[in-house]
């Protein structure tokens, strides 16, 4: 008995130098950690066709590992590359010549008030928006090198994913003390989730992305191009997500008296740009995997606090991922606890 509670006091103070080390490890590479998660991400979207090649077709691993990464590099990061040079270049002439911005802020300030009769937008108010504004572009700019960074620790992690795939799925599903039907059914929607994270979501954002750039252009908005990837970007939060582009513009053209592009656009905006986010939902999402709005919203506050721009994908994962492990824990554990649990009887 004092021989199983000096091992079991062994075994406890094991686990707490691993755990010590192990927290030290992941505070030091936390930065790269939306890194891992890409990397984690492409693996599973990419491994059915991996493997495919490599033990059907007999390619070699290491070329048909970086044939998927430059695959990965022209499809996502070409795009995302020029998207944020568009807007760096918008952000510099702002930086340069604010006045454009402070002419439009007074305009809609104005408008606002004379529809309501107050001032919403107080001059303090205004002036505290620009502040933040100003303070909050600079961090922008800075992110660019933490971007780089998780770009390439993704590729690095992912190659040796790919080459040793088989082997880390074989040591994960030895090292996990689940069922071998939990460690099946948690890989499953794992897979499922990051389908309906890593590529629903994104499509939904992109058809709403083009669909209000198409309004833009015909109703002649200027900078279209660049406003419509901006309210793509902003539709990664539903249903308010594109209003916060397209309304201030609708206020903006009646506040210079364009009142008939302002109805067009506002009409076009409300049946169009609101609905095909319902509509891109049903009929997408159900296919590759179903998100609801609220896990969404909720995993992207999360994500972008905790990974920066890679929370866009990621947060509606970790949400998804721990109402799985919840989940899995009740089949696991509480079955188990209800069988063994003794009857209960009437007093």
């Amino acid at each position: 008995m004092v021989t199983d509670f000096n091992n079991r006091i062994r075994q406890i103070a094991f686990l707490l130098i691993v755990t010590a080390l192990a927290v030290v490890v992941f505070r030091q590479l936390y930065i790269f950690f939306p890194g891992f998660l890409g990397a984690l991400t492409l693996y599973i979207l990419c491994r059915r066709y991996y493997f495919h090649l490599t033990e059907q077709r007999k390619w070699k691993k290491g070329l048909t590992a970086i044939l998927f990464m430059v695959l990965f590099m022209a499809c996502i990061v070409a795009p995302v590359y020029f998207a944020i040079q568009m807007i760096v270049q918008k952000i510099d002439m702002i930086v340069e010549n604010p006045e454009q911005v402070n002419h439009a802020m007074d305009a809609i300030t104005a408008q606002l008030k004379e529809w309501t009769g107050q001032d919403l937008l107080t001059k303090e108010a205004t002036a505290d928006i620009r502040k933040k504004a100003a303070s909050f572009i600079p961090g922008i700019l800075n992110s660019s090198a933490m971007m780089l960074g998780n770009l390439l620790m993704i590729l690095f992690l992912a190659y040796f994913m790919f080459k040793n795939g088989r082997l880390m799925e074989e040591t994960l599903e030895h090292y996990i003390p689940l069922k071998h039907k939990n460690i099946q059914s948690l890989a499953d929607e794992i897979c499922g989730m990051v389908r309906a994270n890593a590529l629903g979501i994104p499509l939904v954002s992109l058809i709403q992305g083009l669909v209000a750039l198409l309004g833009y252009w015909i109703v002649g908005i200027e900078d279209f191009v660049l406003l419509g990837l901006i309210t793509g970007l902003c539709a990664f939060f539903p249903v308010i997500g594109t209003a916060m582009i397209w309304l201030p513009l609708v206020i903006f053209l009646f506040s210079k008296g364009e009142t008939g592009r302002a109805i067009g656009l506002a009409a076009y905006s409300v049946t169009i740009i609101g609905n095909i986010d319902y509509v891109a939902r049903v009929t997408l999402l159900q296919k590759v995997g179903n998100v609801h709005p609220v896990i969404t919203i909720l995993g992207l506050i999360a994500g972008l606090r905790l990974f920066g721009f890679w929370g866009f994908i990621f947060g509606p994962l970790l949400i998804s991922l721990v109402m799985l492990l919840i989940r899995i824990y009740r089949n696991e554990f509480a079955g188990e606890a209800m069988v063994k649990r003794p009857p209960t009887t009437d007093r």
